[in-house]
């Protein structure tokens, strides 16, 4: 197995969240037209912010667990870099282990980043997240 390391997979990153951030400032600008558009009532910038929010996480979840767990087994900033997500046995990953990688992810990011950096230093080139999911980032 050819392990994807670190710089690899920040590049892959980059490139997912210049996609989400595209998408959902779209979303941002329509949900706040909307509901100032749409209300009879003064509906203040902090609910916006909420519901915005709210949808954020939804499809950021929805965006790395379902495309990890699909048959491309990456997000498109992955597959664009030429790497994808597996189990310890090179195996797809369903979406329940995705979704523990995703929510992991929170972990490796508490901690100052440290969980993310440790891609670069373990002999699997592990981040925390795929230490907690079981899973395995690899080359194509």
């Amino acid at each position: 197995m050819a392990f994807a390391g670190f710089w690899r997979r920040f590049a892959a990153y980059t490139i997912d969240a210049v996609i989400i951030g595209f998408v959902m400032n779209s979303m941002y600008w329509f949900i706040r037209n909307q509901i100032q558009i749409g209300s009879s009532f003064d509906v203040s910038e902090n609910m916006t912010n909420v519901i915005f929010s709210l949808l954020n996480g939804i499809f950021c979840w929805c965006y790395f667990s379902g495309m990890e767990s699909s048959p491309l087994q990456a997000t498109l900033g992955k597959w664009l870099v030429g790497i994808y997500v597996t189990d310890m046995e090179g195996n797809r990953i369903g979406f329940g282990k995705a979704t523990g990688r995703f929510f992991s992810k929170i972990i490796s990011a508490i901690i100052l980043t440290v969980g993310y950096w440790l891609a670069g230093f373990t002999a699997k080139k592990q981040a925390l997240h795929d230490m907690i999911a079981g899973s395995l980032v690899l080359k194509k």
